[in-house]
This record gives C-alpha cells, structure tokens and sequence, in this order.
C-alpha cells in the first residue's frame, strides 16, 4: 500500500509545529547578523534558490535538495534513514515519483516551477518576494490549492529554507511527526485489510461449506483450478500471513459443528515501530481491537478500534 503524498494546501497542516518559534528565531537572528548580512556579498536572490529546491524536490535528488537547507537541517537531514530522507523531498514535491522540472514566469515575471510527472502536471506560482535584510518571504501557490509562505534565511551569503507558513523547518521535529503519521495511516489500512480478509474467510464457507483451515487455502489458483485449497479469494501476500509490514495470523475457534464455527484474525507489525506499532485482533464478534503491545498478539481485551473502521461479524 502507497502512503498519500500531503498535497497543497495539506501541507501547512502536516507541517504544524513550533508554529510560534519562528518569529522569536527569525527576529533574533535578524537583530544579530543584519550589520554582517549587509556587508556580504548576497548570493542569488532568495526565488531563485526557492526555484532550485522545488526543481530538485521534484527530481527527488536528496543531493541537490540539501543545499537549500541550514546548516543545521542539512546535517540533520542527512542523519535521517533512506526511507525519512525521501519522504521530506516527496512532501516538497507533493507527489511520490520523479518528475522532470520545467521553469517559466507569469505576467508579473515571477517564477513558476512545474514538476511534470506520469499524468499530471502540479504547479508551483510564486508571488511577489518579501526581502527584510537577511530574513526573506514569498508566496507560492500551488495549482489546487492555497498559497503557502515559505521563509528563508541568508546564512553565510547564500539563502536557505526556513520555514513554511509561519512553522520553523526543523527536521528532527518534523521527521517525529510525519514517522507517527505515516504509521498512523499504515495501521488504518491495517484495520481495513483485517476486514477485508473476513470477508474472503466468509466467502470460502459460503464456496465450500466451511471454514478455511488456514489462509493458505484462500491463495490464488491455476488457471481453471480454483478448490477448497486454492479458492482465489485473496492475494499471494496476504495468504503467506504477511503483507505491507503487517504478519497475519488466522485462527479457528472449537465448535460442536463446522456450521457453528467461528475464527479470529490477527495482525502484528514485522518490525515493531517501523512498518506498525499497534497489534490487531477481530474477535470472533467481529470487533476490532487494537493496542501497542511492543510487537506481541492483541488481545479481545485491548481498547476496540473506532466504529467507522470495524468490519463485518466473523460468524456466518
């Protein structure tokens, strides 16, 4: 399962943090190196660079893309793992391939940066830039959405990111907090494939007049050979117990007769705090529980997810 790219307008809102340092940051530096920042030599003018940064953000190269960063994010971003580094670039480019980069100005000669990818076109316009000694802002718009104010700052003559909206680019900080979206989405799909295998266990009773032994018997079949141990109900993946960073495990409960017998069905994340941190069970009611256990089984007595994510009962 792909993770959304945040798009737009969105992206204030992914970004809402320290939203109040900024102005305390921006001032103070702005008291501190405005005699000095007058006497360098101004690098290229702060558009430009805002230009370059979009440009490599949506040629995804991590190399370029760091140049635009303080010192400070710069040495933090390259800290940051593989999988983080990427996802700070496609949240910049608000989509989650390379694209190539066209450069073009509007009626009032102001940048417009177009990152085209597989179908689509997204837009960046940028307004009229805001220059105060070494602190500048300008606005962007993007072609679905509403302006977003990007703040740079001029450190050691050249300009850099440093923030979006009125919220500090501070990656550490934003890393946490995109990690814990990303594995919040992740876990949701989690609760949904858990449904959506209920429904393949409640399938192969209504095909064959009973239960599974194991998901193994829902995988897919030859050509023309669908049977009660190949039904075709499910991919390859998930009928192995194992999928988008989740281990599924299927359990059937004793029952006087195959018509009474009822299952549950349990996901756990294969690396805990990575692909998941919460543990699932639906009970044989067909509720979802849901818990951080540190990488072990939920249990029925573990808090239920919400209801706008339960399945369907487990029984026939």
């Amino acid at each position: 399962m792909t993770m959304p790219i945040l798009r737009s307008g969105k992206i204030v809102r992914a970004l809402c943090v320290a939203s109040l340092l900024l102005l305390g940051y921006a001032a103070g530096g702005a008291v501190q190196a405005g005699a000095q920042a007058r006497s360098e030599i101004a690098g290229p003018d702060p558009s430009s660079m805002l230009t370059s940064l979009l440009s490599a953000a949506c040629r995804q190269n991590q190399a370029q893309f760091v140049n635009y960063l303080t010192a400070a994010n710069a040495k933090a971003f390259q800290d940051l793992s593989d999988d983080s580094r990427a996802a700070v670039v496609k949240r910049f480019s608000l989509n989650d391939v390379v694209g190539r980069p066209l450069l073009s100005a509007d009626a009032n000669n102001h940048p417009v940066v177009r990152c085209e990818i597989a179908g689509s076109t997204i837009e960046f316009h940028f307004g009229a830039a805001r220059v105060e000694e070494n602190v500048a802002f300008i606005p962007v718009q993007t072609s679905d959405g509403p302006a977003t104010q990007f703040g740079l700052i001029r450190e050691s003559g050249s300009w850099k990111l440093l923030s979006l909206g009125l919220v500090l680019f501070d990656i550490p900080q934003l890393a946490a907090q995109w990690s814990a979206q990303d594995l919040e989405s992740h876990e949701s799909a989690v609760v949904q494939t858990l449904a959506a295998l209920a429904e393949a266990v409640q399938r192969y009773r209504s095909i064959f007049g009973k239960l599974p032994d194991t998901l193994a018997q829902l995988g897919p079949a030859a050509k023309d050979e669908v049977s009660a141990d190949a039904a075709q109900l499910v991919n390859a993946d998930i009928a192995g117990g194992s999928m988008d960073g989740y281990k599924y495990r299927y359990r059937l409960l004793p029952a006087s007769t195959p018509v009474d017998a009822l299952f549950e069905l349990a996901a756990i994340p294969e690396e805990y705090g990575k692909t998941g941190r919460r543990s699932f069970l639906m009970d044989s009611a067909g509720k979802v529980h849901g818990a951080d256990k540190k990488g072990a089984l939920a249990t029925a007595q573990d808090p239920t997810v919400g209801s706008d994510a339960e399945p369907s009962t487990s029984k026939p």
